[in-house]
């Protein structure tokens, strides 16, 4: 178990560091706008540097924006994926101040894709391993367990904010590479992890009731169980069906691997539940 964390924390930390040299090499030298809270501290920061005597860096906006949502996620998500998605945030905050701004390249294009790429791998790998890079995703978690809210649709309204107003600040050309960086970030995302925000997994497995008391005591997820025989085997297996969110899924992968490492298991994304969707 404490292998794990330290594994855990490591992966948090490359993600933090990827995260913050795509803002600093290449994005914020290019003055290319990436999305979620990242995206709004640097526009404030871009703001207060110009409009007022003050200076102040990303990172340390980016830390502030995230206080009072770290709180909120302590309260209504949970302790561990709070404390990792808050361990992120600040060790990017710190990159961003550590590693200096830098122009690589004074191809904007290549900076809006280059810069989108590096740090959605940041983003993936930290997400695939059961945290977040917090702001949007503690907001998506939150969400998810009040109701079953569309939540792409608020990840899309900040992101077209911030393409709007970097568009009206500072020229619609670098609303274009926002956008360009946004998609390319995207795409990358959904390569190493999910963009689903709900996932549907579909197990099989012989050994159903210590999975689905091991699941459940994790997850706090309902499962729908079917009767099932394996056709070429025809021996009697159980099928399992839960609906979870993309942050959990790492634990429920763990948690198969541990009880049942033979249960056959599809995940695939869910576009809308209608219905019962258990919270905490």
């Amino acid at each position: 178990m404490v292998w794990l964390h330290v594994k855990k924390i490591v992966v948090v930390l490359i993600g933090a560091l990827l995260n913050a040299i795509g803002f600093n090499l290449f994005l914020i030298p290019a003055d290319v706008y990436a999305g979620g809270f990242a995206g709004v501290a640097q526009l404030l920061s871009r703001v207060l540097t110009e409009v007022t005597p003050l200076t102040v860096s990303t990172g340390f906006l980016l830390f502030l924006l995230n206080i009072p949502v770290t709180i909120l996620g302590w309260l209504k998500v949970g302790k561990a994926f709070t404390v990792y998605s808050f361990i992120s945030v600040a060790l990017m905050s710190l990159f961003l101040e550590l590693i200096p701004v830098i122009h690589i390249s004074n191809d904007i294009l290549l900076n809006a894709v280059f810069g989108g790429v590096i740090s959605a791998i940041g983003v993936g790998i930290t997400l695939k391993w059961g945290a977040s890079t917090g702001g949007l995703d503690i907001i998506a978690m939150i969400l998810s367990r009040m109701k079953d809210k569309p939540v792409g649709t608020y990840f899309f309204a900040l992101n077209s904010i911030i393409t709007l107003t970097a568009g009206y600040l500072f020229g619609w050309e670098k609303a274009l590479y926002t956008m360009v960086n946004l998609y390319a970030s995207t795409r990358v995302i959904d390569a190493i992890h999910t963009g689903a925000q709900k996932l549907t997994a579909l197990i099989v497995s012989k050994n159903a009731p210590e999975l689905k008391k091991a699941i459940q005591t994790k997850l706090f997820r309902g499962i729908t169980s079917i009767q099932a025989k394996g056709a070429f085997t025809n021996e009697d297996k159980e099928f399992l069906m839960i609906v979870i969110t993309r942050y959990e899924l790492f634990d429920l992968e763990r948690i198969i691997k541990q009880t049942d490492p033979q249960a056959f298991t599809n995940i695939v994304p869910t576009t809308a539940v209608i219905g019962f969707f258990r919270k905490d």
